[in-house]
């Protein structure tokens, strides 16, 4: 099956989007599928282009089996409506029309959280009356309203009303979330065309190993109970709040909450830690996807954190996987949802209420004195992560794509 998927986001980029459709990719070429990705040049989430590539209007390279791509697109940070808005309609339009300079494939597959990138995907698949799969990894609109990016305005409604068109136009649906289908299906779209594929870990990469001395040194964290966040650095977060049970945690020498990312929020997040004067907080930028698992391993717990809006009970967060994957426990703070049940039907970590600050700190002390809970907590997480492998998700996904393309 000839494969052509549109996303805004690619390897060498790390955020979900592109960790997903790549891992998802890689194993659909071993499979014998051929697969062109349309994306644009890398820059997120700081707006700048990745050293080795330009903003060029077209540049094809291969990437582990895979023909990449790139089209140039107006670039900015992951930060500001109006600028990232550019950003998305800039590449909905060049990825439309790259799309139509592509062999016939025999499906067409694009992504969200944003859905301009659909639109242009949908557009692409009319003119050249192709099969079109949504794949829907965030309900967007409704998340820019969660975060408090917008409020519910004459915009929200018309890009509402825009989101549903995409639903219905779509031959197929494939959502990361239970939840997603649930609303999708209480707004009129037809529940038969919506297929679940959650997210997943790459056990390949991703395995239990011992904490990396070299790394616990050259961070100053040898000898302590590390809680890592690992990820974007963006308004749903809720970082803020982790920095409060941080400095309720201050007199903790042996306690330190370790940072790595970027994101909109990167910079406020160090402003804070500067102010409050937390020294138990250590942060470093962004790095390489092949440097995430020896950071990893420098986690007793991986914090998992979301703001307290009922959007975001309807959500997975990928990190999750990656956590079970290293047989990391997880300590969640989202509210109640699916995210939540996985953490306490797979015994891989403990919940607390979101954005409630005494709890999480409460929660840590609790653990950091129980080192045979916390034992049986990393066997649990461990023990997960192969009901949620790539390799599963990936074939699920491409028996959607099959049943589209052949009508």
């Amino acid at each position: 099956m000839r494969i052509l998927f549109l996303s805004d986001n690619f390897p060498p980029e790390t955020n979900a989007p592109a960790t997903r459709l790549h891992e998802h990719a890689v194993r659909w070429v071993r499979a014998g599928h051929e697969v062109t990705v349309i994306t644009c040049a890398p820059n997120f989430p700081e707006g700048k282009l990745f050293a080795g590539y330009e903003n060029r209007w077209r540049q094809v390279e291969r990437i582990d089996g895979i023909r990449v791509v790139r089209v140039k697109t107006y670039i900015t940070a992951n930060e500001g409506f109006v600028r990232r808005t550019l950003d998305y309609m800039s590449f909905m339009v060049t990825g439309f029309v790259a799309g139509l300079f592509e062999k016939r494939p025999d499906v067409v597959v694009s992504t969200s959280p944003q859905f301009f990138c659909a639109l242009g995907t949908w557009a692409l698949s009319a003119v050249r009356r192709l099969p079109w799969v949504f794949e829907l990894r965030d309900l967007w609109p409704a998340s820019i309203v969660a975060v408090g990016a917008m409020e519910r305005s004459p915009v929200i409604r018309m890009l509402e009303t825009l989101e549903l068109f995409m639903y219905r136009r779509a031959d197929a649906i494939v959502s990361v979330t239970e939840s997603f289908r649930e609303d999708l299906a209480s707004r009129g779209i037809d529940r038969t065309k919506i297929h679940v594929v959650i997210n997943g870990v790459d056990l390949d990469r991703y395995a239990p190993r011992p904490r990396d001395q070299a790394l616990a040194r050259q961070f100053g964290l040898e000898g302590k109970f590390v809680l890592g966040y690992m990820g974007t650095h963006g308004m749903a977060h809720a970082l803020d709040r982790v920095l409060d049970a941080a400095e309720l945690l201050r007199g903790r020498d042996d306690i330190a909450f370790f940072f790595a990312g970027s994101g909109a929020e990167r910079a406020r997040v160090e402003q804070l830690v500067v102010e409050l004067r937390l020294d138990n907080v250590k942060m470093i930028p962004r790095q390489p996807k092949e440097a995430m698992p020896a950071l990893w391993s420098l986690c007793d717990l991986a914090l998992i954190p979301l703001r307290n809006t009922p959007v975001f009970a309807t959500v997975i967060p990928s990190k999750l996987f990656e956590a079970m994957g290293m047989g990391v426990p997880v300590l969640m703070s989202l509210p109640e949802g699916e995210a939540t049940a996985i953490v306490k039907r797979t015994g891989c970590g403990v919940c607390v209420p979101p954005e409630d600050p005494r709890a999480m700190a409460d929660a840590v002390l609790t653990l950091a004195a129980d080192a045979e809970r916390m034992a049986a907590l990393r066997s649990a997480s461990a023990a997960a992560a192969p009901e949620y492998s790539r390799d599963r998700q990936a074939g699920r996904m491409v028996e959607v794509l099959q049943g589209v393309a052949r009508g």
